[in-house]
């Protein structure tokens, strides 16, 4: 069996071993969407650090699916030059770039979460939510509107031309968000979504949006390119989203050219219980990768080296994305791979050998 520190191939792109860094939000793009230096440093500094991979944050795929007024953007070519600043200086260091186009959905409009992570009035820089129905997230955020199907076609159009800006940016990976409680989560689970027309009612129905926008996109990602999708594996509720459906839809999104499913789960509600302990999610991996026969990554306090590299030797997942641990160590993967005694395995950069 593999190890953490042997190398994954996946289409065109061969990742130099199998850490890597989960898309986690920064809230700290301008009011236009566009990254900042913020953005260079942040990503720079892990990309030194050994990861294989790095997916940029969630990057919204219309102005009004933001999740706040400061997250990235990839609704407009203005977008792809501060984008690709980073993707180049990544890949000077070793690092495959990936990034996550997304829509918030129905938790669009919301303060960054230092400062409450409220939804905000229309008067503080809000906005109008939508949905697949119209069904608030909890007290005090907005009914959303619930998308017809002429919007949904608009949205699925917004969702093809983020990716076409992605390609032109430079990125090697993307990654499509269907996970947490945002539109096309929102779609998949029947706690959120009521509708009684084409995308409601049965699973065939609350997939459609995830499998359509799946195909929108993969018509124009490069073939060589891998595709992943992060899913909500369960919402953790009786009667929500299951994983056993998450396996069925897994499987129907590998035959839309779907290459690897990043395992999370929950979002939906937002006063959910969640049995949270080291590795809780990655027995979701484990079942997507046996039940629907495709490669996953596992997330969620994973945080030592002996256990992210049991996950990828027993074959539960493929790869391992760090979130939080990689905000506390940039270097992580440089100091799992000493742990583990697989140093000469990862690059450091000259000038931080002395440090070696």
């Amino acid at each position: 069996m593999p190890h953490l520190f042997e190398p994954f191939s996946l289409r065109g792109v061969t990742l130099r071993n199998r850490v890597g860094v989960s898309p986690m939000c920064q809230y700290s793009a301008g009011l236009d969407g566009l990254a900042t230096d913020w953005h260079l440093a942040h990503i720079g500094a892990r990309a030194a650090g050994g990861a294989a991979l790095i997916i940029m944050e969630a990057a919204a795929v219309e102005a009004r699916g933001r999740i706040s007024p400061h997250d990235l953007g990839l609704w407009d070519d203005a977008h792809i030059a501060p984008l690709a600043r980073v993707v180049q200086f990544a890949h000077s260091q070793g690092a495959a770039m990936g990034i996550q186009i997304a829509h918030a959905g129905r938790k669009a409009g919301t303060a960054p979460p230092w400062t409450g992570g409220r939804p905000l009035a229309d008067a503080e820089g809000g906005w109008e939510a939508v949905g697949a129905s119209p069904l608030a997230v909890d007290e005090g955020y907005r009914t959303p509107h619930a998308l017809s199907v002429t919007e949904i076609q608009a949205v699925l159009g917004a969702f093809q031309a983020a990716a076409r800006r992605a390609i032109q940016a430079g990125f090697d990976w993307l990654e499509i968000h269907g996970a947490h409680g945002y539109l096309i989560h929102s779609f998949l689970s029947p706690l959120s979504n009521q509708r009684i027309d084409e995308y409601g009612g049965t699973f065939a129905n609350r997939a459609r949006f995830t499998v359509e926008t799946a195909r929108a996109v993969r018509q124009v990602w490069p073939d060589h390119l891998p595709l992943a999708m992060r899913l909500s594996c369960t919402d953790w509720v009786e009667g929500g989203w299951s994983l056993d459906e998450t396996v069925d839809l897994a499987r129907l999104l590998k035959t839309e050219g779907v290459d690897l499913i990043d395992c999370s789960s929950g979002g939906t509600l937002q006063r959910v219980k969640v049995p949270v302990g080291a590795g809780y999610q990655v027995p979701f991996a484990e079942a997507v990768r046996r039940g629907a026969g495709m490669p996953t990554a596992a997330v969620g306090m994973i945080t030592q080296a002996m256990q992210a590299d049991e996950i990828i030797r027993n074959g539960r997942a493929d790869l391992v994305l760090l979130g939080r641990e990689m905000l506390r160590d940039p270097s992580w993967a440089i100091h799992a791979a000493q742990a583990l005694g697989q140093r000469e395995q990862v690059r450091v950069p000259e000038q931080y050998l002395r440090a070696y």
